[in-house]
């Protein structure tokens, strides 16, 4: 069993940055996909970014187009955890952002093909 665990949220005014942290504890893989993902009230949940890791290949990332050039995923496999930094940010990016996990390289955008969720931290951005 995997557990995930975000921090790092909180309240920011448009054009500030946050920078979000997702830990992992329980079993461990030698390749994975970790994703983020976000929820505002009234909305359906969509896709931030995600980042895949192999050994042999290493890592490669995924934006969706909403956030290309403003955040950044990245990973610290010694201490099991995966960053997003937020830069630029945007009243519309406040939402409830959920890290997410699925023990394989490959890359996908649907929530549905993630094993493993944390419980999700607020961010909110203000004008």
């Amino acid at each position: 069993q995997v557990q995930l665990v975000e921090s790092g949220g909180g309240l920011v005014q448009a054009g500030g940055s946050l920078r979000l942290s997702c830990a992992a504890s329980g079993r461990t893989f030698s390749s994975y996909t970790m994703g983020w993902f976000r929820q505002a009230p009234g909305k359906e949940r969509e896709f931030v970014a995600a980042i895949s890791w192999i050994s042999w290949i290493g890592g490669s990332t995924y934006y969706a187009d909403s956030v290309k050039g403003r955040f950044t995923i990245s990973r610290d496999n010694a201490k099991n955890t995966v960053y997003l930094q937020m830069d630029s940010l945007k009243p519309e990016d406040t939402a409830v952002y959920c890290c997410a996990g699925r023990s394989v390289y490959q890359f996908t955008r649907e929530s549905g093909q993630y094993d493993y969720w944390g419980q999700g931290t607020q961010v909110t951005v203000s004008s």
